[in-house]
């Protein structure tokens, strides 16, 4: 079977006359979802893979040399979400502002744009949009839905949610709920964002905007991903440009050039208000609270198979958090599978060349792949 080009869509899913009921019992009469596909979809839909993106990537998972996605080391030809067996299907996050529907987005109600007037969000929102857009592309059962960190949390939603459209799951690098640490850092982040004077009550022209809260942001959040040791090993105490410390309060170290390259980038691909949205989405993310959030999973005939992955070195989400998640999952007899990689790129190892990690993952979706229909094949859009 040959991929097709990578294929870059939009389609509307929700309009005014069937609204998106959110979680947090507000509606949204519009949502636009931008989304791509690499692969061909079985004629018995069979073989489609969910990619659910992290907290600022995008549906641009794969593409080309000239054009490369942001998970490059597990989707493609020959790699564990192969797109030569697989119908892969990468949407932008509703909330985010790579042209998917949030707060930047215009409101058809008053022709202008939402702004802080967008409703809140939660990952089961996310999730809400994720299956009506698997049903517009005629995909009734994913074989597996993957994500890592908050992708990882909208996989495990979905499963909880509707165990029946989901083979199976990869959940790395994830929680089940934010600690009052994870919390503070995105707290912090939101502050940059919102005292910057620019921000100007989220009512910024398009391109304009709160650009430096929004980079301290990213720079603090970069901190986050990176171990300790990765941090001494790409940079050490060495100065940038010199020998020799040149006294001043601008960037003199090596990591200091580094956070200021990754705050300044971002500003060119990311809004200011779907970072204060999705951040607050991971915040209020808590899917076991409810004691019967795995009853539909446990009395299911052909229940969701997990496989929870996470990194010693990661300390935004360290093992602990991937241990309740079994726990929880085991608890309600559900099939699950762990392992704990060794890695000493912190968080970010889940976006890396790791040959345990992708092999743990290629293995568990070579056992979903025995079986799915291979007669015939139609690209779905």
């Amino acid at each position: 079977m040959t991929p097709t080009p990578d294929l870059r869509h939009r389609v509307v899913l929700f309009t005014e006359d069937d609204p998106m009921l959110l979680d947090s019992g507000g509606r949204l009469d519009h949502v636009e979802v931008a989304y791509e596909t690499w692969g061909t979809l079985d004629a018995d839909g069979t073989n489609a893979v969910f990619v659910c993106h992290a907290l600022t990537g995008d549906s641009h998972a794969t593409g080309t040399p000239d054009s490369p996605g942001w998970w490059e080391t597990m989707i493609g030809p020959g790699r564990p979400v192969d797109t030569d067996r697989f119908f892969v299907v990468c949407p932008n996050l509703l909330g985010g502002c790579r042209g998917t529907t949030g707060p930047a987005s215009v409101d058809p109600a008053t022709g202008t744009p939402y702004g802080l007037d967008f409703p809140l969000l939660t990952v089961r929102d996310f999730v809400t949009v994720h299956r009506r857009l698997a049903r517009h592309l005629g995909i009734d059962r994913v074989l597996a839905a993957i994500g890592g960190s908050l992708g990882g949390m909208q996989a495990l939603q979905w499963a909880l949610d509707a165990p029946t459209e989901v083979g199976r799951a990869v959940v790395i690098a994830a929680s089940s709920r934010l600690s009052a640490q994870n919390i503070a850092f995105s707290a912090v982040a939101r502050s940059a964002i919102m005292r910057d004077p620019e921000f100007a009550d989220g009512r910024y022209p398009e391109g304009g905007g709160p650009r430096t809260g929004l980079a301290i942001a990213r720079m603090m959040a970069h901190i986050t991903y990176l171990s300790e040791q990765a941090m001494a090993e790409k940079f050490g105490r060495r100065f940038q440009d010199s020998e020799e410390p040149r006294h001043r309060f601008g960037v003199d170290f090596a990591v200091e050039s580094y956070l200021e390259h990754q705050g300044q980038t971002f500003l060119d691909r990311f809004d200011a208000l779907s970072y204060l949205y999705l951040t607050r989405s991971l915040d209020y993310f808590d899917c076991f609270a409810d004691p019967t959030a795995t009853h539909a999973l446990a009395r299911s005939a052909d229940p969701t198979r997990f496989l929870v992955v996470s990194f010693d070195s990661d300390w935004r989400f360290a093992t602990t958090h991937s241990r309740r998640i079994v726990r929880e999952l085991e608890r309600a007899r559900v099939p699950v599978s762990f392992r704990e990689v060794a890695s000493p790129h912190g968080h970010d190892s889940f976006l890396l060349d790791n040959a345990d990690y992708l092999d743990t993952v290629a293995a568990f979706l070579d056992q979903a792949a025995e079986g799915i229909g291979t007669a015939g094949g139609h690209d779905a859009t």
